[in-house]
């Protein structure tokens, strides 16, 4: 198995956009990525906290019909990640595994080394750099 991340995946309003949507899980189709586990979150205007299964959408239903294990995203998951979230905004609450490193994360293991830890760097201070 390649390494798997937790990802939050914010939109500015509370209905997701189809387009964004389809454009990131269609990474899923490419090989790159295997979807694990999702759910969507929502934090009102009134700051209320939602969240709701893929299969309660028309653009979501059946992807995780392949799911294996329980699900692992929980409700502290949801918690914290609406704490990144604006009142009145979505986001896809995604963990996926990188298929893409799996070659090289059989390899490490292997030779004893294990995956000590990973930083996703933010777009922005990619930019700056």
């Amino acid at each position: 198995m390649g390494p798997v991340e937790f990802i939050v995946l914010a939109f500015p309003e509370e209905q997701l956009r189809v387009p964004a949507v389809e454009a990131v899980l269609g990474l899923r189709k490419t090989g790159n990525v295997r979807l694990i586990d999702g759910l969507v979150a929502t934090k009102t205007a009134r700051g209320e906290v939602l969240a709701a299964e893929f299969d309660e959408f028309v653009e979501l239903k059946g992807l995780l019909a392949h799911r294996e294990a329980a699900p692992l995203i929980g409700p502290e998951d949801v918690r914290e990640a609406a704490d990144l979230l604006e009142c009145g905004s979505c986001a896809l609450l995604l963990v996926v595994e990188h298929v893409w490193a799996e070659d090289a994360a059989k390899a490490v293991r292997a030779a004893g080394g294990r995956i000590a830890g990973s930083v996703r760097i933010p777009a922005e201070r990619l930019g700056a750099a």
